[in-house]
């Protein structure tokens, strides 16, 4: 099973780890999360990223999210793809993460197919009822 480790300014990974896994009322897939602060040495943060995609990669891959590609936390989660099996996707939303929580059997390059479609299919116009 492909794992997740979330990469994101403060505590917005948690937080939607957190509410995703409340919503389905269990996480059905190994992850961690890397909490980016302003303060936080990038290097540090990239030594630790690197030890827990190897401590999550059981064979079938890590799904790397970040919330803003360019930013700190997308750097360091960009950098982890000179691993074979770790795939990133910048741009976190909970939608997203729901489809992948949801869609935990599918191998990695699946997932990264549905996590892409459900973070775009969860950004819409919300419009009032008869409007």
């Amino acid at each position: 099973m492909v794992s997740l480790l979330i990469i994101t300014h403060g505590k917005i990974g948690r937080t939607l780890l957190d509410e995703a896994t409340n919503m389905l009322g269990v996480c059905p897939v190994e992850n961690r999360v890397i909490e980016v602060e302003p303060s936080s040495d990038t290097d540090v943060m990239l030594d630790m990223a690197y030890a827990l995609s190897n401590e999550l990669d059981h064979g079938d891959g890590v799904l790397v999210l970040t919330d803003m590609y360019g930013s700190t936390p997308s750097n360091i989660a960009c950098k982890l793809q000179q691993q074979e099996h770790v795939r990133v996707i910048g741009g976190i939303n909970l939608p997203m993460l729901i489809r992948v929580l949801n869609y935990p059997n599918l191998s990695i390059d699946e997932l990264v197919v549905k996590a892409i479609s459900g973070g775009k299919d969860g950004v819409l116009t919300c419009h009032l009822d008869g409007a």
